[in-house]
């Protein structure tokens, strides 16, 4: 078949990951073990998740007018990524993250959003061409909101199937995500978009039936170590995790959703393509940072042969 076509609206980012044996406390200084600088942005990592997973992919993004802006769009561009909608802003820096990893793997994220603040509504009209041919759309929260629902609204008039990972949480207005084919949170932000705390699988169903509720089509709730959730008006599964031996966690949600949405476009049905993401995801957790720990289809078919 031919490559499946996606679409990614969303943020670039630098990552600045500090690998550190514990936190400072206010007003010290301490000596953190390593450093590392990579490109991310979830909206980015998800970009380069679905290239490596075999895809054509499209990115639609704005970067700052700084030493990280041509060297993001450059990045993309070594992808194989489509980066003509990628442009600079002036006046405004680069996304950046700053990161820091605990030993166990566990992840403090802060985002400055600079450039990724200024995609609007227009730009998604400037693309529509190129974005009219995806087979997927895919969006985050690291844009403004207004571009996001302009962009469930502008996929559902051209049957296109949309892809929405709420990250990082903020409130939505949930009408505004009617005919969304798949809302996708980790645990976290699916209790601060709906204030059911999950614990277990059985408070992930009752938040999905809250969100399923407001007309969103599916929702996959990522659950970390235990897997994910699908579920949907008719029936909702819980799909187990694979066993890896994680090293930083940083970007495997993004892994996910941008596996995800290649399985799902090659045709997969959803519960073999969310089992595929989920080990996608558990991989990219083995290696540092994000797209540099992401893996290639053919390391991936193999490490699925094996575990399948």
């Amino acid at each position: 078949m031919a490559k499946p076509r996606i679409a990614v609206v969303g943020s670039a980012n630098v990552d600045l990951t500090t690998f550190t044996s514990r936190f400072p406390k206010p007003g010290e200084t301490i000596f953190a073990e390593k450093f590392d600088l990579g490109f991310g942005g979830k909206g980015a990592n998800q970009a380069v998740a679905a290239r490596l997973c075999g895809a054509e992919v499209v990115m639609v993004a704005r970067v700052g007018n700084d030493l990280f802006g041509p060297a993001t769009i450059e990045n993309f561009r070594k992808q194989g990524i489509d980066a003509t909608h990628v442009k600079q802003v002036e006046g405004f820096s680069s996304g950046v993250a700053p990161i820091f990893v605990e030993p166990s793997g566990q992840n403090r994220i802060l985002v400055v959003k600079g450039a990724n603040d200024r995609l609007r509504p227009a730009d998604v009209d400037e693309a529509a061409a190129i974005l009219k041919t995806a087979h997927c759309i895919v969006l985050q929260f690291e844009i403004p909101l207004e571009t996001v629902y302009y962009t469930i609204t502008f996929a559902n008039k051209q049957g296109i199937r949309c892809i929405l990972n709420p990250a990082p949480a903020q409130p939505v207005d949930l009408s505004a995500l009617k005919g969304l084919d798949y809302f996708v949170p980790n645990e976290h932000e699916a209790e601060a978009i709906t204030g059911t705390a999950i614990k277990n699988v059985q408070d992930a169903k009752s938040c999905a039936e809250k969100l399923l509720s407001s007309g969103i089509r599916r929702v996959i709730v990522t659950l970390g170590a235990n897997g994910s959730l699908l579920a949907s008006r008719e029936e909702m599964a819980h799909i187990a995790p694979f066993a890896v031996k994680t090293i930083d966690s940083t970007g495997a949600g993004d892994a996910f959703i941008g596996s995800f949405a290649v399985f799902l476009a090659e045709g997969l049905n959803e519960r073999e393509a969310v089992r595929r993401a989920n080990l996608y995801a558990g991989l990219s957790t083995t290696g540092v940072g994000t797209q540099k720990s992401f893996y290639e289809r053919a390391r991936f078919d193999a490490e699925w042969e094996a575990r399948a």
